[in-house]
């Protein structure tokens, strides 16, 4: 697929004669800003049909049906329409979507690619008549109109405009990463009211159960140690010896970067090792830390061994990633890995509870989602987890059941969201009840006092 032209950057690809083009066009777009990925539900969903439940930090938010669906899709919007709810999150009658959707980003795309997205999703996109799932979030999320506020101080609403100082290809990249496959909207933290921090921007956040790492050109916290054959491999496969994409970020790779151009994809690549490197405190690349070792063999033969971290790796994973975790063709090999090397343990833990499920990658869920007889508890994970880590990656950190329960149920709970729970905000107007009654008090001693 050759590169998508927009305005200000150029491109050897040739403009659409046609329909056809069009609708060509607008599905490079639309895979690029991977759409299917949250409007196609994993269940064997329709294309587009919605029903995805995206697991955020206020409660689920399903994904709407974004078929040309007259009933229950987007089939009576007019480009118009379309274009606000892309970029605006403001639907057909006027309600505001979730930053779930990420419009924060999608501002960006270009009057040209909001024209054939529209184009491919009202002629190339079979309709589908049903309904998808309607988002409940608690109180006072739940209200749709405080996104007003929240716009007004964190949507930008602006057009991409390239840089004249930069060359075509990181002018491509830039949009590609910012608007198009929104990048920023995972990889950057969240401040106290879930917006993005640009200040550390690509730095790493948390996401629920999973962890976006930092993937600015620092060497030691972020992906400086990469090579930009690896970084282009691994954005295009989601697969290197170092790196393997699992949740989210499998995902992404699974629905929208493997189906970009290599001239995409080198673009990306290449506005990503020139972004401003943030150290986030880490003295060591993730892939640098472990080696083979001969545990699994040693504790094998003593008859009085307690290690029940070893108990779980033997059983359920050194089948796969071999008793010395060097992998083989199909499993990561366990050491020099990013998952393994990581200052924070949650994608490990997470791999370990919901698996990785790609068209070419099967490993299997020990979590809720397991078979019976895999299922393990928290502090089986736990255990499992310390030994890979003491053996294989970064000894210094530590897995604990409780954290594991944490990830389980997805994730931490942002400050935001604790301070708007019944016992807090019962709390909160206790203060404030006791603050009002001290300024009565006050003013009445005064008066007291003056009348004396």
């Amino acid at each position: 697929m050759s590169l998508i032209l927009f305005t200000g950057i150029t491109s050897a690809a040739v403009q659409p004669s046609g329909d056809q083009d069009l609708i060509a066009k607008g599905k490079y777009l639309a895979l690029a800003a991977d759409c299917g990925a949250c409007h196609t539900s994993p269940q064997q969903g329709a294309p587009m049909a919605g029903g995805y439940a995206i697991h955020s930090p206020l409660g689920d938010i399903y994904a709407s049906n974004i078929t040309p669906s007259t009933r229950y899709g987007i089939g009576e919007y007019s480009e118009v329409e379309f274009a606000r709810a892309v970029r605006e999150g403001i639907d057909k009658q006027g309600r505001h979507l979730y930053p779930a959707m990420p419009y924060t980003a999608y501002n960006k795309i270009s009057d040209e690619d909001i024209h054939a997205l529209y184009h491919y999703f009202m002629h190339g996109v079979a309709p589908v008549d049903r309904a998808a799932p309607q988002t409940h979030l608690p109180f006072p999320f739940s209200i749709r109109a405080s996104m007003l506020v929240w716009n007004w101080l964190f949507a930008e609403n602006q057009r991409f405009v390239p840089q004249p100082d930069k060359s075509p290809e990181i002018n491509r990249g830039d949009y590609l990463v910012n608007a198009l496959a929104h990048c920023d909207t995972c990889h950057t933290p969240r401040n106290f009211l879930l917006a993005q921090d640009n200040d550390r921007a690509f730095s790493g956040s948390s996401l629920g159960s999973w962890y976006a790492p930092n993937i600015t050109p620092d060497a030691q916290s972020g992906i400086g140690s990469w090579s930009h054959d690896e970084l282009a491999r691994y954005l295009k496969t989601g697969h290197i010896a170092k790196a393997q994409a699992a949740g989210p970020m499998a995902e992404a790779v699974e629905h929208g970067l493997a189906h970009l151009s290599d001239g995409d994809i080198q673009a990306i690549t290449a506005w990503l090792r020139q972004v401003p490197a943030v150290n986030s405190g880490t003295g060591r690349a993730r892939d640098s830390y472990g080696q083979a070792s001969d545990a699994e063999q040693r504790l094998r033969g003593q008859s009085g061994q307690s290690d029940a971290g070893w108990q779980v790796f033997s059983g359920s994973c050194a089948n796969c990633h071999q008793a010395q975790g060097q992998g083989n063709d199909r499993y990561p090999s366990l050491f020099h890995n990013t998952a393994t090397g990581a200052p924070q343990p949650d994608n490990l833990v997470s791999a370990i509870l919901f698996g990785v499920r790609r068209d070419d990658i099967a490993m299997p869920a020990f979590g809720p989602d397991a078979e019976f007889t895999n299922r393990l508890s928290d502090r089986q994970i736990a255990d499992v987890s310390n030994y890979v880590l003491k053996n294989f990656g970064n000894p210094a950190v530590v897995v604990t059941p409780e954290r594991v329960k944490q990830l389980r149920e997805g994730g931490d709970t942002p400050l935001l969201v604790k301070l708007t729970r019944p016992a807090a905000l019962l709390g909160l107007l206790l203060v404030v009840v006791l603050i009002v009654a001290g300024l009565v008090l006050r003013r009445r001693n005064r008066r007291q006092h003056a009348a004396h």
